[in-house]
């Protein structure tokens, strides 16, 4: 099952997936790392926005925000969730702000959806574009050259009579521009367990290679992958957040 078909039939499930998720956490740290690094404006634009819970917090917060996704079935439900908000399908890799932000952010290290190196410096390049001056871009990233794969994370949830089992996990071959996350889905019920399997084809790319690709267009700021304190990255664990100031 491709990663679109996948995430299309369990829209609904989505944010039960991601139950164990701190959203609130995660978007009042980059709202504290915006008002330190930020130009001081209050427009955001959310890539792969998913649902739409980042989205929620930011207007809770006063920001005029907005979102882009591939995935329309999220898209509604993002619309149903904010209402003041606007929403637009349109590939991360390659879109247009309808008008110009103040803070763009990517969360849950969507920004690897993008395809490839290629893929990846096109998305840095339309933020860029889409950032007001001063403005910033945060998001978290792994490093490929950190990844263990035989780490993976899982956690259970119910839903009326069903309960769900999620687990997923990084992999990285060693070498080359292309990492995945392995997923799978399971739904048992009286009835009987489903099961859904796929693996998502992300870029690879270590920290040192991604400062590189954002150097021409951001100064760029590494942080401890910490949504509670404010931490300067230490140069050796694998996962981080960076927030990058438009020149």
């Amino acid at each position: 099952m491709s990663v679109n078909a996948l995430y299309t039939d369990l829209s609904g499930y989505y944010d039960l997936m991601c139950i164990d998720i701190d959203y609130q956490a995660q978007s009042h740290a980059i709202r504290r790392l915006h008002l330190i690094f930020g130009n001081g404006g209050t427009t955001h634009l959310d890539l792969a926005c998913g649902t739409g819970p980042h989205v929620r917090h930011f207007i809770d917060f006063g920001y005029a925000s907005s979102g882009l996704d591939i995935n329309q079935p999220m898209l509604d439900i993002a619309a149903t969730r904010c209402p003041e908000a606007h929403f637009t399908l349109q590939d991360m890799s390659d879109f247009k702000a309808i008008e110009s932000q103040d803070l763009v952010t990517c969360f849950l290290y969507s920004i690897h959806y993008n395809g490839g190196i290629e893929k990846l410096n096109a998305c840095i390049s339309s933020v860029h574009c889409a950032l007001k001056s001063g403005g910033i871009f945060c998001f978290n990233a792994v490093d490929k050259d950190k990844i263990d794969n035989g780490l993976s994370v899982k956690h259970s949830a119910k839903q009326e009579n069903d309960l769900f089992t999620f687990r997923s996990g990084w992999h990285y071959s060693g070498q080359g521009e292309k990492q995945s996350l392995r997923l799978s889905i399971e739904k048992a019920n009286a009835e009987g367990t489903q099961l859904w399997n796929d693996e998502h084809p992300m870029v690879a790319v270590s920290f040192a290679e991604l400062s590189a690709l954002l150097a021409p267009h951001f100064e760029v700021h590494v942080f401890e992958h910490n949504y509670e304190k404010i931490i300067p990255w230490d140069n050796a664990s694998g996962n981080a957040i960076f927030v990058c100031v438009k020149k």
